[in-house]
């Protein structure tokens, strides 16, 4: 019997079933539409998540042989979502991780001292991207009327797979919302006051795995089953990789390339730029933490290449085009779209292109960019001491991009047969959660290598090209 992994990702929702032998039997996938009110806005409508989860179900179970045992969840993170307890209707449309609206008012938290604090307690910083920010901008600019329920896209789904009986969320998601303390492993009433979060609203805390409830037949095709494993997408991934011992890392390109390394029991705390994250808690409570280089736009930056510019028909089409050129003809760009996360925590930095002459053709600009994504990726991992890294997720396809990828790196890069790591990893969760499998250790086996890339010789010139394009494009706006 199978599991049923949804994973809500910022431009769709896939959903697998996922035998116990670890193969995917079935596959659905719906997009939902991404709007841009303002310059660096960036939201969503919840209904149309929801839609989307419907759809992406639908075809999965009809390509399934059985009926899934049970639910695994899976999810963009640090994304605000405020919908009503009662109708589960959103009052406004959600503000995706990716905006950078409340830019300003990190400034004004930094200066006025608290930064030190809010690291010490989250493991994070004080930046537009987590979603305390955004509720502290809601707050002050669009205070919603009435009692809403907050929280971020788990538990919005939860709360309509259950028809409104479930409003929770768990520590991977919580511990990136800037109102958790992932030392204590509750939510702070401290940082809530800050944030101007009303503590009340925010959802119950429970395990990755273990049953959180079930979905209601009415609201999910008809459905009675446990919701069994949670978690937000990135240590997700890191689950469905089996990185489950520390030093174990993997880095996911999707949308944007999150790395993240397993430190076991530890809080390690970094001085380059890198986010101090639960990665999992199991049903005793005990958690796993990760260490983590978040970088916002990679795949999306192949989107734009594609529907921004009209560049290229596919993102298929990018490995091809960029093979036909040896280089990037001196072309850099640094894809800022949204800023620039790890390790610079730039919200102002803006998407740049440099190097231009009337030799360069739209070849250069699609090399140029899976080069930028490599190179985005090697100034993370410089921060960790890693001898090979999992790679995962839409770009892992890429062959071009993965060869570069251990080039710049200078190790090995493996990936997996099962690439969509982020839902398999949800759907591992709610197994154990309901005893498919005994334990994590279990799924090791489960684990099937496509493709190993060796490093060769790396670009030197070109990267240090990018270094200097990457300052060009700070402090723009």
């Amino acid at each position: 019997m199978g599991v049923l992994a949804i994973d809500a990702g910022t431009t769709g929702v896939t959903a697998l079933v996922v035998t116990e032998d670890g193969r995917v039997e079935a596959r659905g996938y719906a997009e939902f539409a991404q709007h841009f009110p303002a310059p660096g806005w960036v939201e969503h409508r919840p209904e149309e998540i929801w839609r989307a989860t419907l759809a992406a179900c639908r075809t999965a179970l009809d390509q399934a042989s059985t009926v899934p045992r049970c639910v695994g969840l899976t999810n963009q993170r640090e994304t605000a979502v405020l919908w009503d307890r009662d109708t589960l209707a959103a009052p406004r449309p959600a503000i995706v991780w990716q905006d950078r609206r409340s830019a300003a008012i990190c400034t004004r938290l930094r200066e006025a001292g608290h930064e030190p604090r809010v690291t010490e307690l989250t493991g994070l910083r004080l930046d537009p991207y987590f979603t305390g920010t955004k509720l502290t901008w809601l707050a002050e600019h669009e205070p919603v009327p009435g009692d809403p329920a907050i929280g971020t896209v788990d538990s919005y789904l939860i709360a309509r797979l259950t028809g409104g009986a479930r409003h929770v969320t768990d520590p991977s998601n919580a511990s990136r919302t800037l109102l958790y303390d992932i030392t204590t492993g509750t939510w702070s009433q401290e940082l809530c006051e800050l944030f101007k979060v009303p503590f009340h609203a925010l959802p119950e805390l429970v395990p990755n795995w273990g049953e959180v409830g079930r979905t209601d037949p009415d609201a999910f095709l008809g459905l009675d089953l446990p919701i069994s494993g949670l978690a937000g997408d990135q240590q997700a991934a890191l689950f469905g990789q089996t990185c489950f011992s520390p030093g174990d890392v993997k880095c996911t390109y999707g949308t944007g390339s999150f790395v993240l390394v397993n430190t076991g029991s530890e809080q390690v705390r970094s001085e380059a730029g890198l986010l101090t994250t639960v990665a999992w808690e199991d049903p005793s409570g005990a958690r796993t933490y990760a260490l983590e280089g978040a970088i916002f736009v990679t795949g999306a930056a192949v989107q734009w290449l594609r529907d921004g510019l009209g560049v290229i028909a596919s993102a298929a089409e990018s490995e091809e085009l960029a093979r036909s050129v040896p280089d990037s003809g001196g072309v850099v760009f640094v894809p800022a779209l949204t800023g620039l996360g790890a390790p610079h925590w730039d919200p102002r930095a803006r998407g740049t292109i440099l190097g231009l002459t009337r030799g360069s053709t739209r070849a250069h600009l699609v090399r140029a960019t899976l080069e930028a994504i490599a190179f985005e990726v090697r100034d993370i991992v410089a921060a960790m001491d890693i001898t090979i890294m999992k790679a995962d997720g839409g770009g892992s396809a890429n062959d071009l991009l993965m060869q570069i990828q251990a080039d710049q790196l200078g190790i090995p890069v493996e990936r997996p047969v099962v690439q969509e790591t982020t839902a398999l990893g949800a759907a591992f969760l709610a197994g154990l959660g309901t005893g498919v499998w005994s334990s994590p250790e279990e799924l090791r086996d489960t684990w099937k290598l496509d493709r190993r890339f060796e490093p060769g010789q790396a670009d030197g010139a070109a990267y240090e090209l990018w270094r200097r394009a990457v300052e060009r494009s700070r402090e723009w706006v």
